[in-house]
C-alpha cells in the first residue's frame, strides 16, 4: 500500500536528520500515515514531527520542513508540503491513480487481500448463548460481528476458526431442565409450579407441548431426578438445533460447537486448576477455592470452586482458555461477549499471564446492548417474563442484509437504536438500500455497454482526468486500509462506514460524468473505471456477509 510506502520514507528521512545533526538522537516513535479530514491538505498527512518535537525539544514545524526536505519523491508522490504545527502532507500524481484502476481489475475479488496474518492460527468465539430459549436481537449484534470479523481476518491472511461455546453445564442448565419438566408436567395436566428461578417465555410451554407430542407422558414414570436430566437433555438439542438454524439464516457459520462439558469428561478442568496450583495462585479459604488474584493487582480474590464442591463460571472459562491456547495451540484467540459480561474482561487477562500465557494473546470485544424501534416509538420487552423480540422475528421482518448492515453501523461498545421501519424503507435514507443500489446502479451500466458491444478492457485509464473520477479511485484504494484498520481495531463497523463513503462518491461520479457516451475512448475508460468500483464495493459487502444485488 501507498501508505505503508510513506511511512517508510518518513523513516527513511528520520534517520536521515539524526545522521546529518538535524535531530538529535532519539527512539523513533511510531510512524502514524493517515488521511486528512480536509482533501485540500493531500492525500495522506503525518504528525511524525510532532511526535519528535517533545523528545527532540524542537520547533515540530522546523521538524518537519527537515524530513520534507529529506524526502525522494517516489513514482506516485506528486508533491510533499508542510502546514502548521507540524504535519507532513502528501499529494497523489493523477497518473499514478488512474494506473491503480488496472491493479484493482487484476486482482479481482482478491483485491484487499494483503498478508497480514502469514498464516497465525486465530480463533474468534463468538454467540456462545446458553442452549435455554431462542436468540434475541442483542445476540444477532454479537453474531454479525463476529462473522465479519472472522471474514476480514481470513482475507488478510489468518487461518481463522469460528467457535461457538455450549455453556451445558452449570445452574443455568440446571434451572432451565427444572423449568422444562414443571411446564412438561402441566402440559399433561399436573398443578406443579415454575421454580422461582425458572424460564417463563411462551416459548417454554411451546417446547412442552412438543415433546408431549412426540414422546408422549413417559417421563412421568420415571424418578423426578432421571426425568429432569433426560427431558432438559432432549429440550436443549432442541433449542440448540434452534439457534443453528437461527444463525444460518442470518449468514452466521462456526467451524467448532465446542461443549462446556467436555472440559470436566476430557481433564482440561483438571489440568487448568493443577497448572493453577504447581504455580501458587490457588489457596483453600472459608471452605472454597480461590484464585488468588489481588496478589496479581485485582481487586478481589476469586472463587473457583464453591464451598458445595461446585465449579463456578470463571473455573470453566479457565478451563477453556486453557483448552484454547495449551491445548489446541491458538496463536490469538478473540472473544466477543455481551455487555453483561464487562467485569470478566480484567480477571481472565490476569489469569492468562498466571497460566503463563501472554495476555495480549486474549482479545476480548464487547457487544453493547440492542434497543428496537418503529420510528420514534420504542419497542418494550422484559427478560424476566420472556416477552422478547427473537432474531429470526427480526431477520423475518426486515432481512439478513438489512440486519447485518444495521449491525454493523454502529461501534460494538456503543448502545444502538435499531428502527425497523427505517431498515425496511426502500429509499436513500436506508443506508443499506443506498449501498446496495450503488451495486445495482455499476450492475445496469455494465449491462448496457455489454449491450452496446462495448468492449472496455482496453480503455485508457490515463483519459480519467476529472475531480468525481480520481475521487472515486482513491475511494477505491482506501479499502485495504479499511481491512487493515479492522484487523488492527477489532472493529467490523469501519467496514459499514465505508461502503457508505464508496457509494456515495461512486453516486457522485455518476451524477457528474456521463459513462456511455459518444466519445468511445472515454466511455471505454469509465466503464473500465466502473468495472473496477464493482469489484471494490461488491468486495466490501461480501465481507460484511451481504449479498451485491444485480438488479434492484
Amino acid at each position: 500500500m501507498i501508505k505503508d510506502e510513506i511511512a517508510e520514507l518518513l523513516r527513511q528521512a528520520a534517520n536521515e536528520a539524526q545522521i546529518r545533526n538535524l535531530l538529535p538522537p532519539l527512539a523513533m516513535p511510531e510512524i502514524v500515515v493517515e488521511r486528512p479530514q480536509n482533501p485540500e491538505h493531500g492525500d495522506y498527512a503525518s504528525p511524525l514531527a510532532l511526535k519528535l518535537a517533545r523528545a527532540a525539544r524542537m520547533n515540530p514545524l522546523t521538524i518537519a520542513q527537515s524530513l520534507a526536505s529529506l524526502i525522494q519523491l517516489p513514482t506516485g508522490i506528486e508533491k510533499i508540503a508542510v502546514a502548521a504545527p507540524g504535519f507532513i502532507n502528501f499529494s497523489l500524481r493523477s497518473d499514478w491513480l488512474t494506473r491503480q484502476v488496472e491493479e484493482i481489475l487484476g486482482a479481482g475479488e482478491d483485491y484487499g487481500n494483503i498478508d497480514l496474518g502469514k498464516g497465525a492460527r486465530v480463533q474468534v468465539e463468538f454467540v456462545s448463548v446458553n442452549p435455554t430459549g431462542p436468540l434475541h436481537v442483542g445476540h444477532g449484534r454479537g453474531a454479525i460481528l463476529g462473522s465479519t470479523l472472522a471474514n476480514v481476518l481470513s482475507a488478510v491472511g489468518y487461518k481463522v476458526a469460528k467457535e461457538y461455546y455450549i455453556n451445558d453445564a452449570g445452574s443455568q442448565m440446571e434451572a432451565f431442565y427444572r423449568s422444562l419438566y414443571a411446564r412438561y408436567q402441566q402440559e399433561l395436566g399436573s398443578a406443579v409450579e415454575m421454580p422461582s428461578e425458572g424460564y417463563f417465555g411462551q416459548y417454554m410451554i411451546d417446547l412442552a407441548k412438543e415433546i408431549v407430542a412426540q414422546e408422549g407422558d413417559r417421563f412421568l414414570a420415571m424418578p423426578p431426578t432421571e426425568a429432569v436430566r433426560e427431558l432438559g437433555r432432549i429440550g436443549m438439542e432442541k433449542i440448540l438445533h434452534s439457534i443453528k438454524s437461527d444463525l444460518e439464516l442470518l449468514g452466521a457459520t462456526f467451524d467448532v460447537w465446542f461443549s462446556e462439558q467436555s472440559l470436566y469428561q476430557e481433564g482440561q478442568y483438571q489440568g487448568s486448576m493443577s497448572l493453577l496450583e504447581e504455580k501458587g495462585h490457588i489457596v483453600e479459604k472459608e471452605g472454597a477455592v480461590w484464585f488468588v488474584s489481588t496478589a496479581l493487582g485485582e481487586d478481589k480474590d476469586n472463587v473457583l470452586v464453591r464451598s458445595d464442591g461446585s465449579p463456578t463460571y470463571f473455573a470453566s472459562d479457565i478451563a477453556y482458555h486453557y483448552n484454547k491456547f495449551i491445548e489446541r495451540g491458538f496463536d490469538k484467540v478473540i472473544n466477543i461477549w455481551g455487555a453483561d459480561h464487562q467485569g470478566h474482561v480484567s480477571r481472565m487477562k490476569v489469569v492468562m499471564g498466571a497460566l503463563g500465557i501472554d495476555p495480549e494473546r486474549l482479545q476480548i470485544i464487547i457487544s453493547q446492548m440492542v434497543a428496537l424501534k418503529r420510528g420514534e416509538e420504542m419497542i418494550k420487552v422484559s427478560k424476566r417474563t420472556g416477552e422478547l423480540v427473537t432474531l429470526r422475528e427480526l431477520v423475518e421482518e426486515v432481512g439478513v442484509d438489512a440486519c447485518r448492515f444495521f449491525f454493523l453501523s454502529r461501534s460494538a461498545d456503543s448502545q444502538m437504536d435499531f428502527d425497523l421501519e427505517l431498515a425496511k424503507r426502500q429509499s436513500a435514507d436506508n443506508p443499506v438500500y443506498y449501498v446496495q443500489y450503488a451495486h445495482a446502479r455499476i450492475s445496469s451500466i455494465m449491462r448496457l455497454a455489454q449491450e452496446k458491444g462495448i468492449d472496455y478492457r482496453q480503455g485508457d485509464t490515463s483519459l480519467l482526468t476529472t475531480e468525481p473520477e480520481l475521487d472515486l479511485i482513491r475511494k477505491m484504494l482506501q479499502l485495504p486500509e479499511v481491512m487493515e484498520m479492522v484487523v488492527s481495531t477489532l472493529e467490523p463497523h469501519h467496514l459499514s462506514y465505508y461502503a457508505t463513503d464508496m457509494a456515495t462518491t461512486f453516486h457522485n461520479f455518476y451524477e457528474k460524468c456521463r459513462v456511455v457516451s459518444e466519445d468511445e475512448a472515454l466511455t471505454r475508460a469509465r466503464l473500465k473505471l466502473v468495472a473496477g468500483a464493482k469489484i471494490v464495493l461488491a468486495k466490501t459487502l461480501r465481507l460484511m456477509g451481504m449479498s451485491a444485488p444485480e438488479r434492484m
